[in-house]
């Protein structure tokens, strides 16, 4: 009995100092705030037939990330320029598409010779622009009006973004600066404005691709969804819930919210025992690895009723010169390589690569009841934009 006693003392301490260390993990990466929502998640429908994966490139595009000179701006942007299209012209999806990058670009941040660099990119078929916002201590008034600014300016002055058919009124896809959308900061910084969901409806935006944001507070309860989120105008963060979208049934809220794959990665563990977070992030200390695909797919988000629909979007902030030799270099191009034979057989999987526009149209396609193949519905409500250079 004396032999056993210190054993079993020994073993309780350390499972209750790897307890202890759980907690604080848990505590410190906001686990807490999605972690239920993981655990019991649901299995998806087995479709009929292949399953089509919609691969959806979304990017912080932020040439003035860390306030440098000038030069250095116009060498982020020169850099995509010349190295993202010699990078995509070597694949293709199954409609023979090549990758297209969702350059969402800061308001605060606009200069026209940067935008027209873009555009040549875009005007080739390898990106679309769409509306990415840093703010603090804003208000409703203050938002409304540097959103309605800046649109007016990418379509005036760029024809960078779709105008609706029926309406004439100019559509723009969002990304909130700092991951704040609708004032969800726990300390209340970066945003501000707590109807900002009703703001960014009534101002045209389609949908948003924030999220997801983990391992920051502002990550919602809801994961791994499309759904369209209900603002409460006086309380921030809305969003943490939402209606999902649903095949054959019209939907609405204030705002369509697209979301990317939050999972836990065991197969990268902290100190051999954590799981890592996997946000859908890319970068030079998150290379996109051929296992990282294969979990973002496992996460199968897609509208309810249309799981044959697959829809994997993944984000960077692009212009950070530590990351560029990833996102323009050989670690993307393995991963638009396996892609294309891991998920692109024509059997099992048909891959499409898709710009967060197609992605919206796409989306609106299921909710209207329409199947077969994505490609058809790319353009199915926002037309492709012109792209043109400033005058």
């Amino acid at each position: 009995m004396s032999l056993y006693l210190p054993v079993l003392v020994v073993v309780v301490l350390a499972l209750l100092v790897a307890l202890l260390v759980l907690a604080r993990e848990v505590r410190s990466k906001n686990l807490h705030l999605w972690l239920g929502a993981y655990l019991t998640r649901r299995t998806p429908p087995k479709p009929n037939g292949p399953v089509h994966v919609l691969f959806c490139f979304v990017d912080h595009f932020e040439p003035a990330w860390g306030r440098p000179d000038y030069a250095t701006e116009v060498a982020r942007v020169k850099a995509w320029r010349e190295r993202y299209a010699t990078l995509a012209a070597k694949h293709r999806d199954a409609d023979g598409r090549p990758p297209v990058h969702s350059f969402f670009y800061p308001e605060e941040e606009y200069r026209a010779e940067h935008l027209d660099q873009l555009v040549e990119l875009c005007r080739e078929g390898y990106g679309e622009i769409e509306v990415h916002l840093h703010h603090d201590h804003d208000t409703a008034d203050g938002l409304r009006e540097k959103i309605d600014r800046f649109v007016r300016t990418l379509c005036e002055r760029h024809d960078a973004l779709p105008v609706h058919p029926d309406t004439g009124k100019p559509m723009f896809g969002f990304i909130h600066g700092n991951w704040a959308l609708d004032n969800s900061r726990a300390d209340g910084r970066w945003c501000g404005v707590n109807n900002e969901l009703q703001v960014l409806g009534g101002l045209g935006c389609y949908a948003d691709f924030t999220l997801p944001s983990a391992p920051s507070d502002t990550q919602t309860r809801k994961i791994n969804s499309i759904y369209y989120a209900v603002d409460d105008p006086h309380a921030p963060k809305s969003h943490d819930e939402g209606v999902d979208v649903v095949a054959g049934a019209e939907g609405g809220g204030d705002l369509l919210i697209v979301q990317g794959p939050l999972a836990l990665d065991w197969k990268r563990r902290k100190w051999g025992l954590m799981p890592r977070i996997e946000n859908a992030d890319i970068r030079r200390a998150q290379p996109p690895t051929e296992a990282r695909v294969d979990l973002w797919v496992q996460q199968h988000i897609h509208v309810h009723g249309r799981p044959e629909w697959l829809f994997v979007k993944v984000h960077t902030h692009g212009t950070q010169e530590p990351d560029m030799d990833t996102l323009l270099g050989d670690p993307v191009d393995r991963m638009f390589s396996y892609l294309e034979t891991a998920y692109n057989d024509g059997d099992r999987y048909v891959l499409h690569y898709v710009s967060a526009r197609e992605c919206y149209n796409i989306v609106k396609a299921a909710e209207a009841g329409l199947s077969g193949s994505p490609n058809d519905y790319r353009d199915l409500i926002l037309p492709r934009p012109a792209y043109r250079h400033a005058s």
